[in-house]
């Protein structure tokens, strides 16, 4: 998740993580190092798979028209072996294996192949079987049917935000940093399985960060249960998707202040024993209280008038509500959205507004323009989708700032910049404006293609862009890698990217089918994209789910290997719980090499917590799969 649990002798307080760790004689040494190498010493960490053959495979879900693809790994330099694919034991097709290129930036020695066997679409219980260098194996099984994602996993996810509710009555009264204000709170989710804190955003300090968090889900929620309340209501759950929507809309009621801001977090430095719990800003690894708990639209203000909008639009759809009214959901979003308007920026930790503010902002304007059909929105939405493509290079990245110096990357939501412009687009009448951001969303979309293709590259992992950077120091030079870096402007963040892939695999499933017609394909194959798009969202949720080096699938309950339970989870997981991820190693400023692991410290919730909006973005995307 995004910071330590309290400090206990398991799970040390960062300030002294090193000496505990001198006095415990561990190390924080890890397989797959920055230069590759192993490192000597691994206590508390887990290995990679050290078999001399492996089959890596999604073990949840497939969908019948959709890419499927298995990854093989072999110890040595075979270039070549045979497959076959069995459903429910029996052969339907097999051949030869072909090696990749070399590829030594996470398994050194090793070489790669691809099964590929999308064509193969009747129901049922998949295996790939391998034989490469006198070795043979067996993958995991995974369950190929229509909408697979979604019916294997949309029950559990929605089980993990009930299972999340945080229900403390102290709550009710909670004081405001530096005042005797007391002000009600109550409700939400807690953010993370080792914290009890809620959370609009965080991070705002860094400028360039904030992930929306609580109303990420509470949006999720609202749109899927409103938009596809039919495949909701044909798997059994669209009760409790509209609860737990009305559920998120009640919170974000409560953490808006009669003038017209949300709170950004309610807080207690996880869990302190003498850190008093309320409505609080804060920096850093040691949680310094600070006055920043007015949310700018990208400290979760905007996600939050998207999700009071459409909760809106769904109690008026369903007939039914939470605590508070669909009337009151849609009044708090347009005055939010009034007061944001005229006082964002100064919310903001620079005084300046970024790209998050942009996609943010359009979102929260383009679900108004929904509910209320008002023209102000629509053209507050242009303006916000106009600042979006002037920070668009020619080759279609995006940049976050307004000089074009710093490219846009994000651990968390890299693919809600084409969600955001995607859901503006359906909203847009006019002809030229439509045909602008079409052409937008296909230069990003070939951008991360081709961003993706540089480099070898086997299972299809999507890359980014970034700039070394230490607070308050002079950026390095572009440069581009698989992982998050670890040098950055928050001065300590960085964790396992479950929600950036499943956002990724969400925003080019949106934007591929909002491209020109004559670039859509005809037909439901391949989620109604290009092959090319269908094969790289279909390989972030590949690896979330368990194609990746460590044969793990993150969520929880699912698959043949999860990752442990962690200390700063305080020993839960829970079902439908999605784990942060594999990250670059530790001892690499550029998140280099390969890293996953429970411990020994406490900052192993970088890799095994789970985290709200990883489980948020899953269901997102497997709704978006579906439809």
């Amino acid at each position: 998740m995004h910071q330590p649990s309290p400090p206990h002798p398991a799970c040390p307080c960062p300030r002294r993580r090193a000496l505990w760790l001198a006095a415990t004689g561990l190390s924080l040494g890890l397989l797959g190092s920055a230069n590759g190498a192993p490192s000597a010493k691994v206590e508390g960490l887990v290995r990679l798979p050290r078999a001399a053959l492996q089959v890596q495979i999604n073990q949840v879900g497939l969908d019948s028209l959709g890419p499927k693809v298995a990854v093989v790994s072999s110890a040595g330099r075979a270039s070549s072996g045979r497959y076959r694919v069995l459903r429910e034991g029996r052969v339907q097709t097999e051949g030869p294996l072909s090696a990749l290129p070399a590829f030594e930036a996470w398994t050194p020695g090793r070489q790669h192949f691809q099964v590929d066997f999308s064509a193969l679409t009747a129901p049922g219980r998949y295996q790939v079987e391998v034989w490469v260098g006198g070795q043979h194996v067996r993958s995991a099984t995974v369950q190929v049917e229509p909408q697979a994602l979604f019916r294997q996993t949309a029950g559990a996810l929605l089980d993990y935000f009930r299972q999340s509710r945080h229900l403390d009555e102290g709550d009710r009264r909670r004081r405001i940093f530096e005042t005797d204000r007391v002000v009600d709170v109550w409700g939400g989710w807690r953010d993370a399985g080792g914290d009890t804190g809620k959370y609009l955003s965080h991070l705002g300090y860094a400028n360039f960060f904030n992930p929306q968090q609580a109303p990420m889900a509470a949006w999720v929620l609202a749109h899927s249960a409103h938009e596809s309340a039919g495949l909701f209501a044909r798997a059994g759950l669209l009760r409790q998707a509209q609860d737990e929507a009305f559920w998120g809309a009640d919170y974000l009621h409560r953490v808006l202040d009669e003038e017209g801001y949300f709170y950004t977090t309610v807080f207690d430095r996880w869990g302190a024993a003498d850190a008093e719990r309320m409505v609080v800003g804060y920096e850093g690894e040691d949680g310094v209280y600070t006055r920043g708990y007015r949310s700018a639209f990208r400290a979760g203000g905007g996600l939050a008038i998207a999700a009071l909008a459409r909760a809106a639009l769904l109690a008026e759809s369903s007939g039914r509500q939470g605590e508070f009214s669909g009337a009151t959901y849609l009044a708090d979003a347009r005055r939010a959205f009034s007061h944001l308007q005229t006082f964002g920026r100064s919310y903001c930790a620079n005084g300046q507004e970024n790209l998050i503010d942009d996609y943010s902002a359009l979102l929260a304007a383009v679900e108004l323009l929904r509910a209320t059909g008002d023209a102000e929105y629509l053209q507050a939405a242009r303006e916000r989708a106009a600042q979006m493509l002037q920070r668009q290079d020619g080759e279609g990245h995006f940049y976050s700032d307004a000089v074009g110096q710093r490219p846009h990357y994000h651990a968390v939501e890299a693919g809600l910049p084409l969600i955001s412009l995607s859901h503006y687009l359906s909203i847009e009448p006019e002809a030229a404006r439509q045909a602008s951001v079409r052409q937008a969303l296909g230069r990003a979309l070939d951008a991360q293609q081709r961003l993706d293709q540089a480099v070898a590259n086997p299972y299809g992992y999507a890359r980014q862009r970034f700039r070394l950077a230490a607070a308050g120091g002079t950026p390095g030079p572009i440069q581009s890698g698989f992982f998050m870096p670890h040098r950055n402007e928050t001065g300590y963040w960085w964790q396992g990217e479950s929600a950036r892939l499943a956002s990724l695999s969400t925003a080019a499933v949106l934007a591929g089918r909002a491209l020109e017609p004559s670039a859509v394909p005809a037909g439901s194959a391949n989620f109604g994209i290009r092959a090319d798009l269908a094969r790289s969202a279909q390989a972030q949720l590949d690896w979330i789910l368990g194609r990746n080096p460590y044969g793990i699938s993150m969520l929880y309950g699912f698959g043949a290997r999860n990752p442990p339970a962690a200390p700063s989870s305080a020993g839960v997981m829970l079902r439908g719980g999605v784990s942060n991820g594999i990250t670059g190693a530790p001892d690499s400023e550029a998140g280099g090499g390969l890293a996953f692991a429970n411990g020994p410290s406490e900052d192993q919730w970088r890799w095994n917590e789970q985290w709200l909006p990883h489980s948020a973005w899953l269901l997102l995307a497997a709704v978006t799969l579906a439809r």
